[in-house]
C-alpha cells in the first residue's frame, strides 16, 4: 500500500497574517479557499508546494475543535497531518484492526477522505485520504496547479510530532497507517514513500502536538534570512511558521 505524506495543517487565530507570512518567507502564492472547512466551523488558506501543500485554517466562532487546540496549546500550532494512499480499501481496514475510531469520512467523485480521532492516534488529526488520479488533490481547488510557485520551495517532506512518550505514539501511528517505527537517538521515525513523520519528546511546555514540519527550499540561508526580517525566527534560530517550527532541506 503506498502512502505519502500530501499536506500539513496549521491553526492560526489571526488567518490573514499566517498567509502573508507563509507566502513572504517560503515564496507561495494562496490557492483556495475551501468551502467544505465550514462544516467545522472554519476558513482557510491553501498554498500549493509542488505536489504538497500547506493549510492555514482558523476558528470562525468560538467551540471549534480548532479553537480549543489555540486555547489548549497557548496560541497557534500545527493542526493536521494528511496522508494520501493508492488504497482506501486497505487503508481504512488496517485503521478499523487498529481500533481507532474515524470521526469523519467523505467519499466523492475522485476524492475521499478518513479523518481519525486524534485521541486514537495522539499529537493530531490524522488524514487518509483518497485521490483519483493519484495526481488529483481535491482540497487545493480546481486551478491549483496555476498557483504552483517552486523558486523558493519546492515541497513538504516531514511531520514532527512531540509527545511527552514519543516511543508510545510513534508506536500507536505505525500500527493504525500498517508501518514501522524505527529509532535513532531519541527521534522515532515513520518513513513513508514520500517524506516522514517523526516523533520526538515535548520540550516546550505546550503538551503533545504538531510541533514541526519540514519544507524543501532551494536555498535555507535566502529563506532564514526572509524569515528573520519578519521576526519569524525563535531563540534556537528556528523559522517559525503560525506557531510552528519549520526545517528548511536544502531542495
Amino acid at each position: 500500500m503506498h502512502m505519502r505524506l500530501r499536506q500539513i495543517a496549521l491553526v492560526a487565530a489571526d488567518l490573514n497574517a499566517a498567509r502573508a507570512d507563509i507566502g513572504a518567507v517560503l515564496g507561495l502564492d494562496w490557492a483556495y479557499d475551501d468551502p467544505g472547512v465550514g462544516k467545522y466551523g472554519l476558513r482557510n488558506a491553501v498554498f500549493p508546494i509542488g505536489e504538497t501543500f500547506l493549510e492555514v485554517v482558523s476558528p470562525k466562532h468560538a467551540g471549534t475543535t480548532a479553537g480549543r487546540l489555540l486555547e489548549r496549546r497557548g496560541g497557534d500550532g500545527g493542526y493536521m497531518v494528511i496522508l494520501q494512499t493508492d488504497d482506501l480499501a486497505a487503508a481504512r481496514a488496517m485503521i478499523h484492526a487498529a481500533g481507532a475510531r474515524i470521526v469523519d469520512q467523505w467519499d466523492g467523485a475522485g476524492a475521499a477522505f478518513t479523518h481519525i480521532h486524534p485521541k486514537d492516534v495522539g499529537g493530531a488529526i490524522l488524514s487518509v485520504d483518497h485521490m483519483e488520479p493519484p495526481e488529483h488533490w481535491e482540497w487545493g481547488g480546481p486551478d491549483w496547479r496555476s498557483h504552483v510557485r517552486t523558486d523558493v520551495s519546492t515541497a513538504v517532506v516531514g511531520a514532527e510530532l512531540q509527545a511527552a512518550d514519543p516511543a508510545a505514539m510513534a508506536a500507536r501511528w505505525a500500527a493504525v497507517l500498517d508501518r514501522s517505527a524505527t529509532r535513532a537517538g531519541a527521534v522515532w521515525t515513520i518513513a513513508l514513500d514520500a517524506g516522514e513523520i517523526r516523533f520526538v519528546k515535548a520540550r516546550d511546555g505546550r503538551g503533545d502536538g504538531l510541533s514541526a514540519f519540514d519544507v524543501a527550499v532551494r536555498d535555507p540561508a535566502a529563506t532564514q534570512a526572509a524569515a528573520i526580517a519578519r521576526g519569524l525566527v525563535d531563540a534556537d534560530g528556528v523559522v517559525t511558521l503560525a506557531g510552528t517550527r519549520v526545517r528548511l532541506v536544502r531542495g
